[in-house]
């Protein structure tokens, strides 16, 4: 029978029981070091004691891999690339810090020439992207060419929810000012 312990939570006496992995033994007592399962291992020899040891549940590890569609926070923009701090991978969000750039040639498909991240991307937007490579070793490689992928939310400069109005534009529906963005399509949910 398996037991949920937490950290210094008495399990057993030296005794009666060995400590193992996720225990230790203070003053003849055997304790959880972490939280997880208790688990008492019956199958010693004779002249040993059963072991007692705490098991961590695995939990789901959201970590991007190439394929993979992300929801990140533009963090900060540059002429070059745009980084984003990677918040969600498919729908599970992550545990761990990931960051990732959208270069300039990876915002859209088309017309890359002529692409300025200051006009596709703004500090604080949310943007929906594919992982396109697993990068440097600081970054992950992003890119917004799908129609699906781009912005998805945006803040005016007055600190309102921007509405798109086409796929390179949004507009604060209270100033009526019209900024650019690279708008992902909308899809259905």
């Amino acid at each position: 029978m398996s037991t949920i312990v937490c950290p210094g939570q008495r399990l057993a006496s030296v005794r009666e029981l060995q400590a193992s992995s996720g225990t230790y033994h203070r003053d003849g007592q055997v304790y959880a070091s972490i939280v997880g399962t208790k688990e008492v291992d019956e199958d010693a020899s004779k002249d040993e004691l059963p072991t007692v040891r705490v098991v961590r549940k695995k939990d789901a590890s959201s970590v991007p891999e190439i394929g993979s569609m992300i929801t990140g926070k533009v963090i900060r923009i540059n002429p070059r690339f745009a980084t984003l701090s990677i918040m969600i991978v498919g729908s599970v969000p992550c545990r761990e810090n990931f960051q990732g750039i959208i270069r300039v040639q990876d915002v859209r498909a088309t017309e890359k020439d002529k692409i300025q991240i200051y006009r596709s991307f703004r500090p604080g937007d949310i943007v929906r992207a594919q992982v396109i490579s697993l990068g440097d070793a600081r970054s992950y490689y992003l890119s917004t060419a799908l129609n699906e992928c781009g912005v998805i939310f945006a803040q005016s400069v007055a600190g309102h929810t921007m509405v798109p109005i086409s796929w390179e534009e949004m507009i604060c529906p209270y100033t009526k000012v019209v900024e650019h963005r690279k708008c992902a399509k909308p899809t259905a949910t």
